[in-house]
């Protein structure tokens, strides 16, 4: 070997690497415990107040690391996914001591029917459900086309003074719409020629009209038909009567 020069300059080179590796190590290890590159900050933006500071820090306390140049971001950013309502984390260092954290939370719109919040955005996520939100439900993977109708029939009840209350849509896709007034709006399966939007549209600008004629609440709705509308008004006749039809004219 001592009297080969292409294997003593391969032993060479790897000496040379293994100070290369060695000055490196020790070099990291000074930064890592260097106090001058301490972390001594975490900066929350974005929708904190949402998600609860406190909450958001205590998640972060005593896991994130001492070290300014070695505090794992991927780490950070699993840790505050984990937080109910979290949608989004972005990670970043500020020179010298500073860690960056932006988050965005999940702005829920309605209960789910398994449990869960929606958001505008038709993403399920967890939290504590809030009562006073309305209930959607529908097949797994419809929670966007559920809350995409939803908003529609939002804005189409709205001439009414009242609210949705639930929406949901069936194993066989049929829709159900109840409102704040406690009524239940049958709307059927969709059909390009007939959406559900447009029968929805029709009793809207009906119902002033067939309600007077009602002189009294109407609870239910059935709005598959192709011409009109059926109501059920209790107590008509004494009993649980079968939907009352009210045909649009014109």
């Amino acid at each position: 070997m001592w009297d080969s020069p292409r294997l003593l300059n391969f032993a060479a080179d790897l000496l040379y690497l293994a100070a290369a590796l060695l000055a490196a190590a020790l070099t990291w290890h000074a930064l890592v415990h260097s106090p001058q590159l301490a972390l001594r900050r975490v900066v929350l933006t974005g929708d904190v107040v949402g998600l609860a500071e406190e909450a958001v820090r205590e998640q972060l306390a005593g896991r994130v690391g001492a070290s300014f140049v070695a505090a794992d971001l991927e780490r950070v950013r699993a840790l505050l996914a984990e937080l109910p309502r979290v949608r989004a984390v972005e990670v970043r260092r500020a020179w010298p001591d500073t860690l960056l954290v932006r988050l965005e939370a999940h702005v829920p719109l309605a209960r789910w029917s398994d449990g869960q919040m929606v958001s505008a955005r038709g993403e399920l996520f967890e939290a504590t459900p809030d009562a006073a939100l309305p209930q959607l439900g529908g097949p797994p993977g419809t929670e966007r086309e559920v809350v995409r109708r939803f908003l529609a029939l939002r804005e189409l009840v709205a001439p009414l003074g009242v609210e949705p209350v639930q929406l949901v849509l069936s194993a066989r896709y049929a829709w159900q719409l109840r409102l704040s007034n406690g009524m239940t709006l049958e709307l059927g399966r969709d059909d390009p020629r007939q959406p559900i939007e447009a029968r929805l549209e029709r009793f809207v600008a009906a119902y002033p009209r067939a309600a007077a004629l009602a002189d009294r609440r109407v609870d239910h709705v059935d709005l598959r038909y192709p011409n009109g509308f059926a109501v059920r008004v209790p107590g008509l006749s004494g009993g649980d009567d079968p939907p009352q039809p009210a045909r649009r004219r014109g």
